[in-house]
């Protein structure tokens, strides 16, 4: 098989052509190539939902969401439980340990579980339902026990939390610091001692459900800029963070930055009425809101994220590492991430606009 357009490397634009079976086996300049984009599939961290689905739903749920982000360029996703009754959590970590064993027909790789709930401060909630726990022992064994949590949102100050960060790190599960009320020095503590147990650290939907930077008071975003094994994610619609926000911790943290969704059942739904773990919330000009007015996830796709980043000064192959190749370096993935011989043939095909033509998942087209 061969795709020829603009290919987005790393570092340039090549106009050329990609051959490929299951996995890419040359990327060749061809100055005759037609002008469209060939990108790395993107790779969504965090994602509740989409096309009514979502991830607390089951099995079938996880299909479903997991296809709609397939039509928007998401090739590895990481399906992402809510704060729930720890019954209700391990449920739906159940079904996405189901899923990943079967696959998603015609849909992206599921690489495994974000557990973002219930280890969260009940005063950092967000959107979060009122249902925190802090991580015994038992209950941290329990889900690393399911085989398919691969990152976990943690607020280091709970109670056994230090605990939880060595038996995740041991475990290789990527740990996220976020709905925390921790501050600078907390979240260095924690960075530190997370690093020390072997493990990769991360913050959670950066500047959301923690603590802002202050002159005087840095808070946990300064922390996880300032470490340079940190990674961060961000929800970049523009809503949760301001496009000048992005472009500091863009040129702070570099390759240590990633996109996600975070997005709820909602998105690709029309505008009204929705929920988001068994709470009632609005989705209104493209922002989701629980009734009091505070942000509820978000209706975001990876493409559009992408092109949030280019129309707020990103050039095409630094947008199109945050949606690929630094999440696969966050997550330990090096066979995906960028065009490169060797790696999977993973790929999103955008026209001029940078709106999706192609989706391929292992040198197969999907959408």
């Amino acid at each position: 098989m061969r795709l020829e357009g603009h290919i987005v490397l790393p570092d340039r634009i090549l106009p050329g052509r990609v051959s490929f079976d299951t996995h890419i086996r040359s990327v060749e300049p061809d100055a005759d190539a037609p002008r469209r984009y060939i990108l790395p599939g993107f790779i969504d961290g965090h994602v509740h939902g989409g096309d009514g689905a979502d991830t607390m739903d089951g099995a079938a749920a996880i299909d479903r969401l997991s296809r709609f982000h397939l039509s928007h360029g998401t090739t590895t996703i990481l399906p992402t439980t809510i704060t729930r009754p720890w019954a209700d959590v391990m449920d739906a970590l159940h079904a996405i340990s189901e899923v990943m064993s079967r696959g998603v027909a015609n849909g992206p790789r599921i690489h495994g579980a974000h557990l973002e709930g219930p280890f969260v401060s009940p005063h950092k909630l967000g959107a979060q339902p009122p249902f925190a726990i802090p991580p015994s022992p038992e209950r941290v064994a329990e889900a690393v026990g399911t085989g398919c949590v691969r990152v976990v949102t943690l607020a280091p100050e709970l109670e056994h939390a230090e605990t939880a960060i060595a038996a995740f790190a041991e475990a290789g599960v990527r740990i996220s610091l976020g709905h925390t009320t921790t501050d600078y020095e907390g979240a260095d503590r924690a960075i530190c001692a997370i690093c020390a147990a072997g493990g990769v650290p991360g913050g959670t939907h950066l500047f959301n459900a923690m603590s802002p930077i202050e002159g005087r008071r840095p808070g946990p975003v300064t922390a996880l800029m300032c470490h340079d094994e940190a990674f961060g994610e961000m929800i970049f619609d523009t809503h949760h963070v301001h496009p000048a926000s992005f472009r500091l911790v863009s040129r702070v943290m570099g390759n240590r930055l990633l996109f996600v969704t975070d997005a709820m059942r909602g998105a690709g739904q029309p505008e009204g009425p929705s929920q988001l773990g068994g709470q009632d919330v609005m989705i209104e000009d493209g922002v989701v809101r629980l009734p009091g007015g505070s942000l509820a996830g978000s209706v975001l796709t990876l493409d559009r994220a992408l092109r949030n980043a280019v129309e707020s000064g990103a050039s095409l192959p630094n947008a199109a590492r945050l949606v690929s190749s630094n999440a696969a370096a966050y997550l330990g993935l090096s066979d995906r991430g960028s065009i490169t011989a060797g790696k999977l043939a993973d790929f999103v095909v955008m026209d001029e606009r940078l709106e999706i033509a192609e989706v391929w998942v292992g040198g197969a087209r999907q959408a």
